[in-house]
């Protein structure tokens, strides 16, 4: 619907720049030309009533429908501003032509009614002056559309069609028909074949295949799919056939919330925005005070001879070249490239950001993050990969290690814990039944949250967990289990004890890896000025031999969400502009605290409230790509206010006059309205040429994939 509606808008811009064309050009070619071709200018300036001639006659009957029907738009637009009590461009439009039409009207009735009145009328300043403009907004209209085509890129990643299922009791299927996508319902069961989009956000029911996800996630590996897996609407199956059983369908699925959130940031306003709106506020009437004092200073200098009259060019008197500098600066002032200035870039900004997996939620978004000096990160997930995996077993008694991960699996299988999907997942791997192993039963099961488990399998005691859990269980810690913990801790491993009926039985090690590339972020992040700070509720020994390996230096550990939120309160009254990038769940209050919130590896959830920023990837160079995307945009923001203003402070003194004593150099309404047109179509030009950003060299070296843990 908004796509018909922008093309609805170029549409009348172009059919009324035509029109206006259409009329124009022979108002110009009286006036401005056909004076100079002897046997033409002979027969415009033959007489109709005294000295009234056929040229001002026709130039008054083209011009009246640019004035009142083409232009008609500046009319309701100046009525809506003023009746708000604010002054906007179209106030500075109605009243600069207006001036130079009424001037010329004046003109042609004193020619009907007097014979001996000498005067020269202005028709074509006015309509030169709205076809010029109208050109300047059909072109703006035209750039703008350019900027939101990131959205349209997202809309058309849904599929048209789908293959529905109908199932019997057994989960046989029984038929299945083609759809429309927008049909389907919640636990529909929809068959996607090789090659074809994923219709809707769902889970795997049956079939395995591969999965290319990198028009939502941004990674660039396909992901391999069996059942149980989730899959994201809009994603490409590679080579399997899958039955899928859709769990969130239209407005709530993943496409439908980014694109949600890419439209939301392209509204949201950039608070640099509320400066331009300021200074349009007081610049409008700043304006006419101005073009009103230009015309007051030449018709008062002209009635007192203050300058040679061989400066007035032949076909005026003093009066008109005084109104021509007035209506002069009226136009070149108009503040309409200030108003473009930061929503064209934020627009651009935003629609490259969400090309490359960033998704900047606005224009404050934005302007928080290219300020950032300083980057909270979480450990678990953010840092490291967030999947733990056991790397070493250490047996302490004579026992098949096949028999002890027995033990271990069926004592954890009922834990919720990370570390024991770990341990479990490890354990499949002594077992021919690895996909869904039946662990021995487990009785008396107890979670000791913080601490571990324990349970009796097999008629034997089992506890699994840290240390302090086999000291409250009066259990002696051998030498041999104690200096392996230490080892563990130093290599940035977590080490879990094993005690079968009252006898420490085993250690086993599990590591959470550090993302590749992790070091490598750090010290370019060091090198863009920003310090790095990692806050994680992991304890003291694996926290800091995690941030002595990528280089953090500042470690704050063992925190609970509530602490990280404070740490970065405490930055921020240092004066640092803090962000924080978590993965989400347990860092919601640290990501709302901060100056700015991101959120990495979202993947599908992407409604992260919290966060200011949401990256696609689990990648951590997009928190470079962020705040490098971030700070070029608001260099391109900063260089439009330049060009707008600085186009402003040039151009009203030369529209007022200032080289005509010295050089006789003047510049005619119509001119000053096309300058006034080029002002704003180069402002919306220059955000677009954001459209071209590259990541930082740096970081094309640095081609960091996913890690695939086996």
């Amino acid at each position: 619907g908004r796509e018909s509606h922008r093309k609805e808008e170029i549409k009348q811009y172009f059919r009324s720049f035509l029109w206006s064309l259409i009329f124009t050009t022979p108002v110009f070619l009286t006036s401005m030309v056909f004076m100079y071709i002897p046997g033409i200018k002979h027969g415009l300036d033959t007489k109709v009533v005294n000295m009234l001639t056929i040229g001002e006659v026709i130039r008054w009957v083209l011009s009246t429908p640019v004035q009142f029907i083409i232009g008609r738009r500046f009319y309701t637009g100046s009525y809506k501003a003023l009746r708000h009590g604010s002054a906007n461009m179209d106030v500075l439009i109605a009243l600069g032509t207006n001036a130079a039409y009424s001037y010329s009207v004046y003109t042609v009735i004193r020619a009907a009614s007097s014979p001996n009145f000498a005067g020269t009328d202005f028709f074509e300043t006015s309509a030169m002056l709205i076809s010029f403009i109208l050109l300047g907004k059909y072109l703006e209209v035209l750039a703008k559309g350019k900027t939101s085509e990131a959205i349209a890129k997202l809309m058309n990643l849904a599929p048209e069609t789908a293959i529905l299922l109908s199932l019997d009791e057994e989960g046989n299927v029984i038929s299945e028909e083609e759809i429309d996508s927008r049909l389907i319902q919640k636990n529909d069961i929809i068959k996607i074949i090789p090659g074809a989009k994923v219709a809707s956000d769902g889970f795997v029911l049956w079939g395995q295949s591969h999965i290319n996800e990198s028009m939502i996630t941004r990674e660039a590996r396909p992901m391999a799919k069996r059942k149980g897996d989730t899959v994201i609407g809009g994603t490409v199956n590679e080579n399997g056939v899958l039955h899928i059983k859709a769990t969130k369908v239209g407005s709530e699925s993943a496409l439908a919330q980014i694109v949600r959130l890419v439209e939301s940031a392209q509204m949201a306003k950039a608070p640099v925005q509320k400066l331009a709106d300021r200074i349009s506020k007081y610049f409008v009437p700043l304006v006419i005070v101005l073009s009103f004092s230009t015309w007051l200073a030449w018709f008062l200098a002209g009635k007192l001879h203050g300058y040679p009259e061989s400066w007035i060019p032949s076909s005026m008197d003093s009066f008109e070249l005084a109104l021509q500098f007035g209506i002069s600066v009226m136009v070149i002032a108009c503040p309409c490239a200030l108003g473009l200035a930061t929503p064209t870039a934020v627009m651009v900004g935003t629609g490259v950001g969400a090309s490359l997996g960033v998704l900047i939620k606005g224009g404050q978004a934005l302007e928080g993050a290219h300020k950032v000096n300083c980057i909270v990160f979480d450990k678990t997930g953010t840092l490291t990969v967030g999947k733990p995996v056991v790397v070493n077993t250490r047996l302490l008694k004579n026992m098949v290690l096949h028999e002890f991960y027995e033990l271990v699996a069926a004592t954890e299988v009922n834990s919720e814990h990370p570390l024991a999907k770990a341990i479990i997942e490890y354990a499949k791997k002594f077992r021919e039944d690895e996909e869904n192993p039946a662990w021995p039963e487990a009785r008396d099961f107890l979670s000791i949250t913080g601490h571990g488990v324990k349970a009796i399998v097999r008629n034997k005691e089992v506890i699994v967990g840290n240390k302090s859990l086999m000291l409250e269980n009066n259990i002696v810690i051998p030498v041999d289990a104690q200096d392996m913990l230490t080892e563990t801790e130093s290599m940035a491993q977590t080490g879990i004890l094993v005690s079968i009926d009252g006898e420490v039985t085993g250690v086993l090690a599990i590591s959470d890896p550090v993302k590749p590339g992790a070091q490598e972020v750090i010290s370019i992040l060091k090198s863009m000025n920003v310090r790095s700070i990692m806050v994680t509720g992991d304890n003291w020994g694996t926290a800091s031999s995690v941030a002595s390996q990528i280089g953090i230096e500042t470690v704050v550990a063992e925190a609970k969400p509530e602490q990280k939120a404070e740490k970065v309160k405490e930055l921020q009254a240092e004066g640092y502009a803090v962000a924080m990038v978590g993965d989400g769940i347990n860092d919601s209050p640290a990501l709302v605290a901060a100056d700015v919130g991101m959120a990495i590896g979202a993947g599908t959830d992407i409604a992260i409230e919290a966060a200011d920023i949401v990256l696609m990837k689990s990648n951590l160079e997009d928190v470079i790509t962020a705040i490098h995307l971030s700070r070029k945009t608001f260099s391109r923001i900063r260089l439009n206010y330049i060009w707008a203003l600085g186009y402003n402070i040039l151009g009203i003194p030369i529209a007022a006059g200032a080289l005509f004593p010295s050089i006789g150099f003047r510049l005619p309404p119509w001119i000053a309205g096309a300058a006034m047109a080029a002002s704003s179509v180069s402002v919306v030009c220059c955000s677009l040429l954001l459209k071209n950003y590259e990541r930082p060299k740096k970081l094309e070296n640095l081609e960091i994939g996913g890690i695939q843990i086996e």
